[in-house]
């Protein structure tokens, strides 16, 4: 199949959760035989921090202008098979009406913030999407499940809503032998609805356990946080760095974002990479976590600073082992860049099944008339 994508950024992970999402995605795809052709809008704090491997993500290509867009990549959007269009994409409304109006098979929409999407529709925001789009797409792609799904469907007219949520390759996320430096690590982009549960399940245990060592690494955090002295500060983290970033931890943290804990069903690609390093994972409780690691089994919760502190000091060193092993064991059998591209595969040649239907019924109907 010939898929063309419209992203944020494929290019660089520096304030974006985006780009590994896409990259797991495209290199299982073009694995798999299909020929995928990602389109990405030229920005330069991206283009300072470009951190993408040379190879395997198929064909790349940054524009810089809408005029550009339509210049060069008309006549591929015409082409393809399938497009699916990204959330945040920047003049994202203007891009969706571009592909609609000249995509030659079904459109999909591939929403990697849903809550943040229905809030900003909510407040009538049209950053990148607008209500009238949403019935147009033949498919909406969604990181996040559960009943946001039928509320897009019932409430916002989509014609088919589907989960496909953030993964992990495991030919990059392994559990590997590196000195022990902390003994809870954080790995997040700065986001004001996580600094509290950042502040409440690691910062205030930090303090109380001076002798215990801490990391929290991500960029865009404010120069005023006071951050504990046994906290380390790591700034932009790139992914080529993460897997040792998480084997150097004891536990590692998972927070979730406000309007991910109130829609559900909205896994962090945090849990996916920590878990297939065999890293215990300690994080906030949402709705729909327990379809995803069984508490207590796979996954730690934590609601408040004595229960992140309890963890520390009470669960044994072969215990966590066994918690990060059955958290790793789940995840490769259910949550793998592999699984979501077979997904992907499933969901758009129903839909191109629904396209041909329709199409041949058209055509019928015309010509009855």
């Amino acid at each position: 199949m010939r898929i063309v994508i419209c992203g944020l950024s494929i290019t660089s992970s520096w304030g974006n959760g985006h780009a590994t999402t896409y990259r797991g995605l495209v290199q299982s795809l073009c694995r798999r035989g299909h020929s995928v052709l990602f389109l990405e809008r030229d920005k330069p704090w991206y283009a300072a921090s470009r951190d993408m491997a040379a190879s395997g993500l198929g064909r790349v290509e940054l524009y810089g202008s809408l005029a550009e867009l339509d210049r060069r990549f008309r006549s591929a959007v015409r082409s393809a098979d399938f497009v699916i269009l990204g959330s945040f994409v920047p003049e994202g409304v203007a891009v969706a009406e571009w592909v609609l109006r000249y995509a030659g098979g079904p459109v999909a929409f591939y929403d990697i913030d849903t809550p943040v999407t229905l809030a900003k529709l909510e407040s009538g925001s049209t950053e990148y999407l607008t209500r009238a789009l949403i019935p147009r797409f033949d498919l909406y792609l969604s990181f996040t499940g559960g009943p946001t799904l039928r509320r897009l469907e019932n409430e916002y007219g989509a014609q088919r809503a589907l989960p496909l949520y953030c993964s992990v390759d495991p030919d990059v996320y392994y559990p590997e032998q590196v000195p022990r430096r902390w003994e809870l690590g954080y790995l997040g982009t700065y986001s004001d609805d996580r600094q509290a549960g950042l502040e409440g399940l690691m910062l205030k245990p930090a303090r109380r356990n001076r002798h215990r060592r801490f990391a929290v690494a991500g960029s865009l955090y404010p120069e005023h946080i006071h951050w504990p002295d046994n906290v380390e500060r790591i700034d932009h983290l790139a992914p080529a760095a993460h897997r040792t970033f998480y084997n150097a931890q004891q536990f590692t943290l998972n927070i979730t974002r406000r309007q991910m804990i109130q829609a559900g069903y909205s896994p962090s690609v945090r849990i996916f990479e920590a878990g297939a390093c065999g890293v215990p994972i300690i994080s906030d409780y949402w709705a729909g976590l327990e379809e995803i690691l069984e508490p207590g089994k796979e996954v730690l919760i934590a609601r408040c600073p004595e229960d992140t502190i309890d963890f520390l000091t009470s669960i044994k060193e072969s215990e966590a082992r066994e918690i990060g092993n059955r958290a790793r064991k789940r995840i490769l059998a259910e949550h793998t860049a592999d699984i979501r591209s077979l997904q992907l595969e499933n969901y758009l040649a129903a839909a191109a099944g629904r396209n041909q239907v329709l199409r041949h019924t058209s055509v019928h109907s015309f010509a009855a008339d």
